[in-house]
């Protein structure tokens, strides 16, 4: 049985006389469990999420348990000397996935996030969007038993942002343990989410750990059809409709056939 991640008296500092950031914090991140890390700037949170995602070690206190980590930091590093693709293979051969299941996964993610056209760029080629979207890839491609996303919405558009939702709840629905930091606070709502606050080092339950209620959001179903005649439809929120028939219809050799409303996601 998948033991959870499990922080135990953790405290860091950086260099021998610097102020501590964090200070014999204790955490736990059951299986199928959804936490969210909040605090103001430079208060520890990223510190907190590389100590969960195995990045380094306290300088004090344990870190254990918690499976195979994804991790998606604060700052990607984009400028690597590999393409896209290569560099998701290779992170997914890392990972221990086969070369093939490697390749699969790595063109199955970058279609559904649409960003198969740039799989042959250079990452220092890659724009903002584009490379937040690969770290965002690379973090998901082993189907990780502990999800860590350090501010991963940002520089996403809509539809990704939507995409990255529904990753998060596959992977809680598959029993994984998802921590993060967002400053959006409907992110990620009408789930049952640990709230967590980071103040003066330490690490206290935040009053707003709850299902936090989030209004249904109408969706538009969008019908492609490729230049081999194969159809595929994706659904996306309303307000990213628009977005997402701009790429569309960018797409080259891609059709669209039709644009259909739907009611409300449940």
């Amino acid at each position: 049985m998948l033991q959870p991640r499990r922080l135990a008296g953790v405290s860091q500092r950086y260099g021998w006389r610097g102020r501590w950031v964090l200070d014999r914090v204790d955490l736990e991140l059951p299986p199928g469990g959804l936490v969210r890390i909040e605090g103001g700037n430079g208060s520890g949170k990223s510190t907190l999420l590389r100590l969960v995602a195995g990045i380094g070690s306290p300088a004090r206190g344990r870190v254990s348990g918690g499976g195979r980590r994804g991790y998606v930091p604060e700052r990607f590093p984009a400028v690597l000397p590999l393409d896209a693709f290569g560099y998701l293979c290779h992170l997914g051969a890392a990972h221990g996935l086969s070369p093939a299941l490697a390749r699969r996964r790595a063109g199955d993610w970058l279609d559904r996030l649409d960003a198969a056209a740039w799989a042959g760029a250079p990452m220092r080629a890659l724009s903002k969007g584009t490379s937040q979207k690969i770290a965002v890839i690379q973090a998901l491609l082993a189907e990780p038993d502990l999800l860590v996303l350090d501010e991963a919405w940002t520089g996403l558009d809509a539809v990704s942002c939507a995409v990255l939702e529904q990753a998060v709840d596959e992977r809680l629905a598959a029993g994984a343990a998802v921590v993060f930091v967002e400053h959006d606070r409907i992110r990620m709502a009408g789930r049952p989410v640990a709230g967590y606050r980071i103040e003066d080092a330490a690490l206290l339950p935040s009053a707003e750990s709850s299902v936090v209620a989030a209004e249904p959001e109408p969706q538009v179903e969008i019908e492609t059809e490729d230049a081999g005649g194969a159809r595929r439809s994706r659904i996306v929120p309303a307000e990213a409709s628009d977005a997402a028939l701009r790429e569309l219809l960018a797409s080259p050799g891609l059709h669209v056939r039709s644009v259909r409303p739907l009611g409300p996601a449940r």
